[in-house]
């Protein structure tokens, strides 16, 4: 079993304006970017000033048609792509795209869990690096916004071997499932009112003051939709849209 086994390994963004996306992400939470060739099409990798952490790509026309709109995933690592696929077939998950070879790059699925939210599987050609830095542009929280948190935890700890670390009491809303991979705490699982028309995970971006990131949003065209707000921990975040619509969060302190 590879030390990626379980991890979230990539992020990625399609969209129908990648120029656009660049300028705004770069803005807000400060990445630095790299067109590359890949798979005859243009690929756009977002680095932090440590490491690449993921990408941008166009939306291919056939996902546009299908009504797909603009929207951040991740790129679960596995061991073998295809024999993932065929667990998470047992295990009730969906397959939107059977496993596919990306040439010199590695081998991918896009799939959902079995209530819809949608991720990758990826097994890269060379062994990859696995993305749980905390420092600034990284991903430092990986929220699942679903309809039966429970079954959910036992899809992905069935899946990945995740398990649950603390569990927050939310009141009315119920319980906030933290969950760990590789024994750090990574990102949590709540039943969520914004998931009664599907479930999707939101990912939140690392920066440093959130009152000055929070105000990089709106400026540069996009959409507080919650915060800022403190948060276990002492973090303070911020949930949004971007000016393309995709939903997106930051994690930073107050200063």
């Amino acid at each position: 079993m590879t030390d990626s086994q379980g991890s979230f390994v990539w992020y990625e963004y399609m969209c129908t304006d990648v120029a656009a996306a660049k300028s705004y992400y770069g803005k807000v939470v400060g990445w630095g970017t790299q067109d590359v060739p890949v798979s005859g099409m243009t690929y756009t990798l977002l680095k932090t000033a440590e490491r690449q952490i993921g990408g941008m790509m166009a939306m291919p026309q056939h996902l546009c048609d299908a009504g797909m709109k603009p929207c951040w995933t991740a790129h679960v690592g596995v061991d073998d792509v295809d024999a993932a696929v065929a667990k998470l077939k047992k295990l009730d998950g969906q397959v939107h795209r059977a496993p596919t070879d990306i040439p010199d790059v590695g081998r991918f699925a896009a799939v959902a869990d079995r209530q819809g939210a949608n991720f990758l599987m990826f097994k890269p050609n060379q062994p990859g690096q696995r993305a749980a830095s905390r420092g600034p542009g990284d991903v430092g929280w990986h929220e699942l916004h679903t309809r039966d948190w429970a079954d959910a935890f036992k899809f992905y700890s069935a899946m990945f071997g995740w398990l649950k670390g603390d569990a927050v009491d939310m009141g009315p809303m119920g319980t906030y499932q933290v969950f760990t991979v590789a024994g750090a705490p990574t990102g949590g699982m709540f039943n969520s009112p914004a998931a009664q028309s599907g479930s999707f995970w939101l990912y939140y971006f690392n920066v440093g003051d959130i009152d000055a990131a929070a105000g990089r949003v709106g400026a540069n065209g996009g959409k507080i939709m919650h915060g800022p707000v403190q948060v276990p921990g002492g973090g303070w975040i911020v949930q949004a849209s971007d000016p393309q619509g995709a939903a997106f969060a930051l994690l930073g302190s107050r200063k």
